[in-house]
């Protein structure tokens, strides 16, 4: 592999001619970056079934209450 001039972490491979980034580092960062927005989107799914939930238990006190 051929270095990048200018970029430290970057090569080229000589068969395919593509640039390869060796930054291991950023990738961990990239893949762990993922994981937290997953984490996130999961944690918010939850927390709307938990207010939809919440919502459907006070319309039943309050059709029980009759104040429907």
């Amino acid at each position: 592999m051929i270095r990048v001039e200018g970029h430290p972490n970057l090569y080229r491979d000589e068969a395919s001619g593509a640039i390869i980034n060796c930054d291991s580092v950023a990738y961990n960062q990239y893949v762990n970056s993922l994981h937290s927005r997953d984490l996130q989107k999961k944690e918010i799914h939850n927390m709307k079934n938990d207010i939809n939930e919440i919502k459907s238990l006070l319309r039943q006190l309050l059709e029980k209450n009759g104040s429907v």
